[in-house]
């Protein structure tokens, strides 16, 4: 998945699969993938003020997700 590099503290890159509805972000802990994010809610994170913020608001403790295992 392509991501976007962010301009977050906390985040480093974020990306979206439309197919899928996944949500994949890299974090200093590594990369997570976010499952059944709508569209709308990943443009809603990207046009944030504060990405992190929206981040760990809406997203972070609200979708489904795995730790993918670094190569």
């Amino acid at each position: 998945m392509q991501r976007i590099p962010l301009s977050s503290s906390r985040l480093a890159s974020a990306g979206y699969d439309p197919a899928t509805k996944t949500m994949e972000v890299e974090m200093h802990e590594g990369v997570i993938q976010y499952f059944d994010v709508p569209e709308e809610e990943f443009r809603k994170f990207l046009n944030a003020p504060s990405q992190g913020k929206h981040f760990y608001y809406y997203i972070e403790h609200n979708y489904e997700c795995r730790k993918l295992e670094m190569a």
